[in-house]
C-alpha cells in the first residue's frame, strides 16, 4: 500500500541534461557543453504544419497560373539562364547545412570547452543563401531590362509573385540561421536539437520548393 502511495505522490520527471560524456543528471560536469532533451512532438508538429501551409499556398498559386494561362493575352517569357545557376547555389547551401549539423552534433557531445563552436559551416550556409537572393535580384533586373515588369502581362505578374514569395521565405530561413549562430556562440550553448532540426527541414524544403517553381516556370510560363 505504501509503495502505491509513494508512486502517486512522486513529482513529475523534469528534462534531463546530457553532458559531453553522455551522462545524465541535473548538473553537468564543469566546462562541458550541454544540450537539453525535451519532447520533440511540439516542434515537429509545428514545423510540419508550417511547411504544409507554405506548400498549399504555392499550390494555389500554381493552379491559378495554369488556369490564367488559358487566356488569350498570355505572353511566354524566356527564363534567364541565371536561374539555373541560382538553383545550384541553393543546392550547395543544403550541403553546407548538413555539414553544419554534423559539426553541431560533435560539438554538443564534446566533453571539454576546447572544441570551438561550429560557426564556419553556418556562416557559409548564410553566405550562400545571400548569394542566392542576390542572384534572384539580378534575374529581376534582367527581366526589367527586357521590358517585363509586374504589371506588363499576367505571365510576368505570376513570375514576380512566385519568385518574390519564395525569396521572402528564404529570408525567414536566413533569420533562423542567425538565431542558431547566436545560440551556439555564447559561453553556454543553448541550442536545442529540435531547433536545429526544424531549421534544417525548413531550409531543405525551400530548396525542393524552388526546384518545383523552376520547373513550373520553365514549362508553364
Amino acid at each position: 500500500m505504501s509503495s502505491v502511495t509513494d508512486s502517486l505522490q512522486r513529482p513529475p520527471a523534469v528534462p534531463t541534461t546530457v553532458c559531453g560524456t553522455g551522462s545524465t543528471g541535473r548538473n553537468g560536469s564543469g566546462g562541458a557543453n550541454q544540450v537539453t532533451l525535451r519532447p520533440r512532438h511540439a516542434s515537429s508538429t509545428g514545423i510540419t504544419i508550417g511547411l504544409c501551409a507554405i506548400a498549399m499556398c504555392f499550390a494555389a498559386l500554381s493552379s491559378a497560373l495554369i488556369v490564367r494561362k488559358g487566356s488569350g493575352d498570355w505572353k511566354h517569357i524566356a527564363l534567364p539562364s541565371l536561374l539555373y545557376l541560382n538553383t545550384f547555389i541553393l543546392a550547395g547551401s543544403s550541403l553546407t547545412l548538413e555539414m553544419a549539423r554534423r559539426r553541431v552534433a560533435t560539438f554538443m557531445r564534446s566533453a571539454g570547452t576546447s572544441v570551438r563552436p561550429p560557426r564556419l559551416w553556418f556562416e557559409a550556409t548564410l553566405a550562400i543563401g545571400l548569394a542566392f537572393l542576390g542572384g534572384q535580384l539580378v534575374v529581376w533586373r534582367q527581366l526589367a531590362e527586357r521590358g517585363f515588369y509586374v504589371s506588363t502581362n499576367p505571365s510576368s505578374s505570376f513570375f514576380y509573385v512566385l519568385i518574390g514569395g519564395h525569396a521572402l521565405h528564404i529570408f525567414g530561413g536566413l533569420f533562423a540561421f542567425l538565431l542558431v549562430l547566436h545560440r551556439i556562440s555564447g559561453p553556454v550553448p543553448t541550442l536545442r536539437k529540435s531547433t536545429m532540426d526544424a531549421t534544417a527541414y525548413y531550409w531543405h524544403f525551400m530548396g525542393v520548393l524552388w526546384v518545383y517553381l523552376l520547373l513550373l516556370l520553365r514549362f508553364q510560363l
